[in-house]
């Protein structure tokens, strides 16, 4: 009746039992440097990029905010910003709603 089962013979000099198999881990350190690299630090770079952008703002900027309204930026104060959307039409708008900051001159060509 052995025919159909395979006798089980023990390897000799095997890796001892319970150690750690590092070719095991091999594609899951893989996976996590690849998502470090077209994931996480690209965002970073995005969100620093943003950061500075929204830091950097002034009076007299031309602005696309994320809702999409463009305009003028009329005053500046530490955490919000009076984006001057058309002739005596004024909002006001939170720095980090910024999403771009647009050439002089966009918002008479728009």
């Amino acid at each position: 009746m052995n025919f159909l089962i395979s006798d089980a013979w023990a390897q000799a000099g095997g890796q001892a039992a319970g150690g750690i198999d590092l070719v095991g881990f091999l594609p899951l350190l893989l996976i996590v440097v690849v998502f470090y690299f077209m994931l996480i630090r690209p965002q970073q770079k995005r969100a620093k990029e943003h950061k500075e952008m929204t830091q950097g703002l002034k009076k007299g900027d031309e602005v696309i905010t994320t809702g999409g309204a463009l305009g003028r930026i009329g005053a500046v104060s530490d955490n919000f910003i009076t984006l001057e959307v058309a002739e005596n039409v004024d909002i006001k708008v939170e720095r980090g709603a910024v999403s771009k900051l647009v050439p002089k001159g966009t918002i008479k060509s728009a």
